[in-house]
C-alpha cells in the first residue's frame, strides 16, 4: 500500500532527486521559472490548434492523454521546486489568492 501524496513529500522527493545528481547549483529561481515557462509552453503546444470541443476531449486519446499528463507533471514539478527555493508554501499562497479574488470579484 502506498502512502498518500502531499506537497511537502513531493517537494522533498524533487529536492532529493536533484541533490543526488548535484543539480542544486542550477536550480536558481531564474532557471526554475524559465524551465516552468518552457514546460507550460509544451502543454500549450499540445492544445493550441484544437477547437474548444476537441480540447475538452483531449484526454480521450490515450497517447495524447499521456503527453498532457507528463507535461502537467513537469509544470507542477518546476513550480514546486521554485516554491521550495523561494520559501513559498504553494497551498497557502493559493488560498490567500482565492481569498483576495473573492473580495475583488464578489459573486452576484
Amino acid at each position: 500500500m502506498t502512502e498518500p501524496l502531499d506537497v511537502a513529500k513531493l517537494q522533498r522527493r524533487l529536492a532529493e532527486f536533484a541533490a543526488a545528481r548535484d543539480w542544486q547549483p542550477y536550480h536558481t529561481p531564474k532557471n526554475l521559472v524559465a524551465a516552468l515557462s518552457v514546460e507550460a509552453s509544451e502543454l500549450v503546444e499540445i492544445l493550441q490548434w484544437l477547437t474548444p470541443e476537441e480540447s475538452a476531449r483531449v484526454m480521450d486519446d490515450p497517447d495524447t492523454a499521456h503527453r498532457v499528463t507528463d507535461e502537467i507533471a513537469d509544470v507542477l514539478a518546476y513550480l514546486l521546486q521554485l516554491c521550495e527555493v523561494l520559501g513559498v508554501d504553494p497551498l497557502t499562497a493559493l488560498s490567500a489568492k482565492i481569498d483576495r479574488n473573492e473580495r475583488r470579484f464578489p459573486a452576484p
